[in-house]
């Protein structure tokens, strides 16, 4: 008998075929093998939205090898991945070979590249999940009609070759909404008071918070994402104030009041879901969304992980007893707690992949994947090792204490109190293999009244700072929370935003261009449904209700497109948007003008500011401070072909100094 397997990747086609026999043939589909035309919209608006799928042309002697090997096997059986992507090509692929082949074709879903995986699904074949493919139709169809007819628009009244998707543009709202957030922003001074008391020739530094029992005013800021919080430390709004708190408190002797202690747990986090593993990697190594999952589907298909697309946190159970058992071996007993941890995903997953992302066989370790396939793929598999193996792990036990000391009472001043902290942590459990940075603050012992005076009593002065730009970790949670994209779309969305030029990267956060905050400003005013941060979570959960088969397809996307097609008449009648551009002092050399900076489709440059009367261009080099310790040449900021920015002698090539980050170039050249 001859059984024939398809599967997405050439990767995943080898490795699956290390565990099937030689009854067994495997081929790749190389993702999508039908799509929408790319000329045309591609869907019948007439016939309730029916996509008009094509064979895509470079796919052709691809259709034709698998059309060959179907036409001979007994048995077809689909082998994609296990989510709305995968099942779409599934069911494509499927409907191809049902026209050579009229035996019958099964699904399987597997969700590690195990030799006892793949035999489990063999054993339990399904027919294609058509709730999965229309919800993969339904977002295929909707972000088709939102780019097809927007951007037509974009080229009207903003730029030529400019476009726009439906869940990118909330994106970049939120990174153009930041950026107006940081210009807005006024800094201000505040200042604490510390005081440095001895006790046994052991210095320890307390912080004022409450004078006359009374909790100092204190100080806010912005969060990471939306509004504000306490920064969690007693702050005074004046300089004159904290100094005349300094000099009473010069007056003072000061007794302990308490001394409290505790311990207290910190339990280990799930294993990694798509989000999580991005923002980790993206924090812990600087990695792209996009280079983080390219890495992961690599050691997915090469059968190191669990599928890598996945907003799920649960494990399965084998999956666990193997942990527990390897962390008992491992590090002993008491390293593991009496019951398996189970975790719950909180929200209804249409599309959860059953399990976290985990290493298939945990006695696999870093250095055998850095010898299989580099070290990068090793310290992302290490990454989710760790995650993994320390969420069976048991509890960290950490003792904390806290000393609060009085000023001694004095009827014509203020009476103060001060606070200090410390923590020892009792016992690692699951830091033993994950260690989360903690560092021991170990204080002196100290007794309920006991008395000393002050070394020193001092105001710190600190300035309030903006919100912090957007980077890949904080853009992915952010999207996660507010229910924007899928962990199939967290990498793309940013990348895609960022090939168009509508977001420059700097130090590793984002900054939005002058084209894209056009964009936006456009997009945020005359189609404010698409940029809408409610309006698209709501969409994205009715395709999940799609998936789950509770809606279907079509009445969403109608109700989506008859006000959308009333606002693109509307605006075909709006003014045209001007692009801001940045003033330089350096003058044409064709008309005298000013030269200013301006943004393409390959990135910023030199152009008359008289344009187009006067069509003068040229290539804007940015230089830094920084000389190139090769040559001495003033290093420069320059692109790969790819669009990604490094810094580099301006005689790169024939000079090789080039490094990624400000960072280095900090440490390795000369200023």
């Amino acid at each position: 008998m001859k059984n024939l397997v398809i599967v997405e990747s050439p990767t995943k086609a080898k490795t699956i075929g290390r565990y099937l026999g030689k009854d067994y043939e495997i081929k790749a589909s190389m993702g999508h093998i039908i799509d929408l035309p790319k000329s045309k919209l591609g869907i019948d608006l007439e016939k309730d939205f029916e996509p008009q799928y094509e064979q895509m042309k470079d796919k052709k002697k691809i259709i034709a090898e698998l059309k060959a090997a179907g036409k001979v096997a007994d048995k077809i059986i689909l082998a994609t991945d296990p989510d709305r992507e995968g099942e779409a090509i599934a069911y494509h692929v499927g409907d191809i070979l049902k026209k050579v082949n009229k035996n019958e074709i099964k699904r399987i879903v597997f969700h590690e590249i195990t030799k006892e995986a793949i035999e489990d699904a063999l054993k339990n074949p399904r027919e294609i999940d058509l709730n999965l493919v229309n919800a993969q139709t339904a977002r295929r169809v909707l972000d088709r009609l939102v780019g097809y007819k927007l951007s037509p628009i974009l080229w009207q009244k903003v730029r030529r070759g400019l476009s726009a998707g439906r869940v990118q543009s909330v994106a970049l709202r939120l990174i153009v909404e930041r950026e107006r957030e940081i210009e807005k922003f006024k800094k201000e001074k505040y200042y604490t008071v510390a005081a440095i008391l001895g006790k046994d020739q052991n210095d320890t530094a307390f912080e004022l918070i409450e004078i006359n029992s009374e909790k100092i005013e204190v100080q806010e800021t912005f969060d990471l994402y939306d509004g504000k919080y306490k920064i969690g430390r007693t702050t005074i709004g004046e300089l004159d104030k904290a100094q005349k708190i300094v000099s009473d408190l010069k007056t003072k002797e000061f007794k302990v009041a308490d001394v409290l202690k505790k311990q207290t747990k910190r339990s280990p986090s799930p294993a990694f879901t798509t989000s999580t593993l991005q923002q980790d990697a993206s924090r812990r190594f600087g990695y792209s969304g996009k280079r983080t999952m390219s890495l992961a589907q690599k050691l997915y298909e090469e059968g190191h992980i669990t599928y890598h697309r996945t907003d799920s946190i649960s494990m399965a159970n084998s999956a666990i007893n193997a942990i527990r058992s390897f962390a008992e071996d491992e590090f002993g007993k008491k390293y593991i707690p009496i019951a398996p941890r189970f975790y719950k995903t909180k929200q209804k997953l249409a599309q959860e992949a059953h399990e976290a992302i985990r290493p298939t066989k945990v006695a696999v370790r870093e250095s055998s994947i850095a010898n299989e396939l580099g070290k990068d793929y090793a310290k992302l598999y290490d990454l989710i090792w760790k995650r993994a193996i320390a969420s069976q792990m048991a509890d960290a036990l950490i003792e904390s204490t806290t000393v609060l000391v009085d000023s001694t009472k004095d009827k014509d001043s203020s009476e103060y109190r001060l606070k200090a902290n410390g923590s020892i942590l009792v016992f690692e459990g699951f830091l033993k293999v994950n260690p989360l940075g903690l560092n021991d603050t170990i204080l002196p012992d100290f007794t309920v009244s006991d008395k000393f005076s002050a070394k020193e009593i001092k105001e710190i002065e600190h300035e309030t700072q903006p919100p912090p730009r957007y980077n890949d970790a904080s853009i992915i949670s952010t999207l996660e929370e507010k229910g924007i994209g899928r962990p199939s779309t967290y990498a793309t969305i940013i990348s895609t935003i960022e090939i168009r030029g509508y977001i420059e990267r700097q130090e590793g956060r984002f900054i939005p261009t002058s084209v894209g905050i056009a964009v936006n400003d456009f997009l945020v005013k005359n189609f404010s449904t698409i940029d809408d941060i409610p309006f698209t979570a709501q969409m994205e959960a009715q395709l999940d209700d799609i998936a789950g088969g509770e809606k279907k397809w079509v009445p969403v996307i109608r109700e989506f497109y008859s006000p959308f097609e009333k606002t693109l008449e509307l605006v075909k009648n709006v003014e045209r948007v001007k692009i801001k551009v940045e003033e330089t002092d350096e003058k044409c050399p064709l008309c005298k003008a000013n030269l200013v900076i301006r943004t393409g489709r390959f990135g910023k440059f030199l152009s008359c500011s008289t344009f187009p009367n006067c069509k003068f261009t040229k290539p804007l080099v940015q230089e830094t401070e920084f000389i190139c310790p090769k040559d001495g040449g003033k290093i420069i900021l320059k692109k790969t072909r790819k669009g990604r920015k490094f810094y580099g002698c301006p005689n790169y090539p024939k000079c090789d100094f080039a490094v990624w980050k400000l960072e280095d170039l900090k440490k390795q050249a000369v200023s």
